[in-house]
C-alpha cells in the first residue's frame, strides 16, 4: 500500500464499512481536535468508544471513557490514534500482540509510523495514515465541497441535509 496516496475509494470503503471506532486519545476538552471529530463521528451514526486513561469511567459525549483497549466491551471496527507517530507504533504492536484484530487503524494527522503500518497490513489490517476520518467523510460526502473547499468531485446538485447535517451521505443510497 502506498502511504503516500490514498484513492477515494479505499478511504470511502472504509467509512462505508466501519460501524465501531476506538479513538486513542479522545479529549473531554470541548477546543480539542479529538473533541471535534468524536462529535462528528457520533452525529454521522457511528458508535465511538473513546479511550483515555485520566478519564476512564467517566463519559465524553455522553459516552463512557475506557482507560485502554483492552477495556472495550468488543473489538472495535477501526482504531483512530490521535497520540504521536512513537506511541502510534507502540499502539500498533499492542493491537497485533493481543490477537483483537480491528479492521482499520487510522492515524490522525501528522501521525505516521511506517514500519508500524506494514506489520498491521501483514496482519490484515487496513491503515490509513495523516489523515482525519472527518475530514476525509465530509469532503467525499460532498458536505464540505459545497462550502467551497476543493473536494476533487464535480456536482452541481448540493447534497440534501438532515437535521443540519449530512448523515452517512457515503453510501450512496439516496436516505443517507
Amino acid at each position: 500500500m502506498n502511504h503516500d496516496g490514498y484513492s477515494d475509494a479505499y478511504i470511502k470503503g472504509i467509512l462505508d464499512e466501519v460501524k465501531t471506532v476506538a479513538m486513542v486519545g479522545a479529549s473531554a476538552n470541548s477546543v480539542r481536535p479529538s473533541f471535534f471529530v468524536l462529535k462528528y463521528l457520533l452525529s454521522k451514526g457511528y458508535d465511538v468508544w473513546p479511550i483515555n486513561p485520566g478519564q476512564a469511567g467517566k463519559e465524553i459525549l455522553g459516552q463512557k471513557v475506557y482507560a485502554s483497549l483492552e477495556d472495550l466491551p468488543a473489538i472495535p471496527d477501526m482504531i483512530d490514534i490521535f497520540r504521536n507517530s512513537e506511541a502510534a507504533g507502540q499502539i500498533v504492536d499492542q493491537v497485533i500482540s493481543n490477537q483483537k484484530l480491528p479492521k482499520v487503524i487510522w492515524m490522525q494527522l501528522t501521525v505516521r509510523h511506517d514500519e508500524a503500518a506494514k506489520r498491521a497490513e501483514d496482519a490484515g489490517i487496513k491503515v490509513v495514515m495523516n489523515r482525519c476520518p472527518k475530514i476525509e467523510y465530509g469532503r467525499l460526502s460532498g458536505e464540505i465541497g459545497w462550502a467551497g473547499v476543493n473536494s476533487r468531485t464535480l456536482s452541481s446538485k448540493r447534497p440534501s441535509l438532515k437535521s443540519g447535517f449530512q448523515h452517512r451521505g457515503l453510501s450512496g443510497d439516496k436516505d443517507g
